[in-house]
């Protein structure tokens, strides 16, 4: 019986494993002219180890595939089948296209290759964002999700060149929740093919557990995540880090105590209490430097309160505290790469529920610094929650103060899902953040806080402020503008993420279901200020 290398193309992503698994029972393979024989099928059932490698299009030569280092080093053991099999299995591979290869290597039953586009790629001005980057995220995310597909239980992925990208693609690209399914996705463990740049690999695989844990807490629901739960959840995320880091989970007496009313007064009608959870981070050797300030908006679950919401999609109400879920695995991923700066986070946590003891609309507030609110719309509770934590935050006297919510339907009108929108009374702050995201890819789009919307906040019938603007028009500017009401401190910016909050099939190596953005950003933000002095 003579060897039979099977090549697979894959195009649609649908595999036919029942059809090529009796082929493989069948037949034994040789690996290229090493003569070692190994039974495909055993190997592929019993180890289920594959390989990701990606492929670059040739500059200036149609057709032309140019391979990475690791793919030219595998190629070199298999005396060249890998590149013979590229070229005649069909057209080249364009970037983000796929093919699967079983049985050429008799460590790697399946072998899957990715495109990643032209070689010459990179920040691209127009994008925002750093395509080569993106393209290594996308390829090596591809690759691990079909044979993850395979139910393959190891996989080694090419670098690229890039070696955190790589392992950031593979991180996010195979994240799935699914512990409350009794049948689960097959787990898959992940390392560098080889061993250039393993540092960059750890760094990518810590960024991407960062934005995972951000969308493991936005994807569970509201009864499992419970302000308490989010809190103790966040406290054992941080316990091997408790050299570094002090937590405080300051209770309902604490907040009353502060004269938080704005807060109180979102939380009162649900029979969870709230919690407001204070992380202290301190990475810099100089205890006395300045903190960077972050605050997340925690409402665990939005019904809109006696403003009620309509019930299609109430559900992903879960989600709402995406603003804290995003600020505390950033600094989660911070202590865990060590990263020599001071972070501060807030996050108040509470329902927004109706009931008998509900804020009503019309009803009147004091904030922390005194100023009265008038609550037209219980549904425009973040900004409530945010403005006691903004007034509380800047006793620390913070270097920077970023805020992060999922804010207003009005930023996912304005922006979609392509970027979240950054306001901002900083011009530096905004070249950080900025500087940041063409990094990650999680991109952000600076938007206007001009006063024109300031005065459509302040210009309210019983109190100091309106928690609604008196016109539809700019409802994302008029919630920003009413953050900026609470805010003394030169550099801040409020960064508005209900866009991103979820992923349909926009960024593609995240899945369907809470996106956990823009986590990456926020780290890559804070790394950048351990550089600023």
């Amino acid at each position: 019986m003579r060897p039979l290398n099977l090549c697979i193309n894959i195009f649609s992503g649908f595999i036919y494993e029942q059809q090529i698994t009796m082929l493989l029972l069948r037949r034994t393979v040789q690996a290229g002219k090493h003569g070692r024989s190994f039974s495909a099928s055993q190997t592929l059932l019993s180890e289920r180890k594959g390989l990701v490698l990606g492929v670059f299009e040739k500059e200036g030569e149609e057709g032309g595939l140019h391979l990475t280092e690791a793919a030219a080093g595998f190629d070199q053991t298999l005396s060249g089948k890998l590149s013979e099999l590229l070229k005649i299995s069909g057209p080249t591979l364009k970037q983000g296209k796929s093919r699967i290869f079983y049985g050429i290597h008799k460590d790697f039953p399946c072998v899957a290759v990715v495109g990643l586009g032209k070689t010459t790629a990179g920040v691209c001005g127009s994008e925002n964002w750093d395509t080569s980057k993106e393209n290594v995220r996308q390829a090596m995310s591809a690759g691990c999700r079909l044979l993850q597909d395979l139910e393959v239980k190891h996989v080694e992925v090419d670098g690229c060149g890039d070696a955190q990208s790589a392992a950031e693609g593979a991180g996010l690209g195979l994240f799935q929740y699914d512990q409350l399914k009794s049948k689960k996705k097959n787990k898959v463990t992940t390392q560098l093919h080889g061993s250039a740049d393993s540092a960059g690999w750890q760094k990518g695989v810590t960024y991407a557990e960062g934005q995972n844990l951000a969308r493991m807490l936005m994807e569970a629901p509201a009864n499992h995540i419970t302000p308490t739960a989010f809190a103790n959840t966040i406290e054992e995320k941080l316990a091997p880090h408790a050299e570094r880091v002090t937590i405080h989970k300051r209770s309902q007496a604490w907040i009353e105590q502060q004269q938080m009313g704005a807060f109180l007064s979102v939380s009162r009608g649900s029979e969870e209490p709230p919690v407001f959870l204070e992380l202290h981070y301190n990475g810099s050797p100089d205890s006395k430097q300045a903190p960077l300030l972050l605050v997340g908006k925690g409402i665990t679950f939005d019904s809109g309160g006696i403003s009620l919401k309509p019930p299609s999609s109430m559900d992903a109400m879960r989600a709402d505290m995406g603003g804290a879920a995003t600020v505390c695995a950033s600094i989660v991923t911070a202590a865990a790469l060590k990263l020599p700066v001071n972070i501060i986070g807030l996050a108040p946590l509470c329902e927004n529920m109706p009931s008998g003891k509900a804020t009503k609309p019309g009803d009147v507030v004091v904030a922390k610094n005194g100023k009265t609110i008038q609550v037209d719309n219980t549904d425009a509770e973040g900004r409530l929650v945010l403005a006691d934590a903004l007034c509380y935050g800047h006793t620390f006297n913070p270097r920077a103060i970023v805020n992060v919510a999922t804010l207003t339907g009005a930023i996912d009108v304005a922006l979609g899902s392509a970027a979240t929108g950054v306001f901002t009374n900083s011009d530096w702050l905004w070249e950080q953040l900025q500087k940041a995201s063409v990094v990650t890819g999680d991109r952000v789009w600076r938007m206007p806080l001009f006063q024109h919307y300031t005065r459509q906040v302040t210009d309210c019938q019983l109190a100091d402020l309106n928690n609604v603007g008196n016109s539809r028009s700019g409802g994302a500017c008029t919630a920003a503008a009413f953050l900026r009401e609470f805010v003394t401190a030169p550099h801040w910016a409020h960064l508005d993420i209900a866009g991103v909050m979820s992923n349909k099939d926009e960024v593609p190596y995240l899945r369907k279901g809470m996106s956990g953005r823009p986590t990456r950003t926020l780290v890559e933000f804070a790394a950048g200020l351990v550089h600023k002095g």
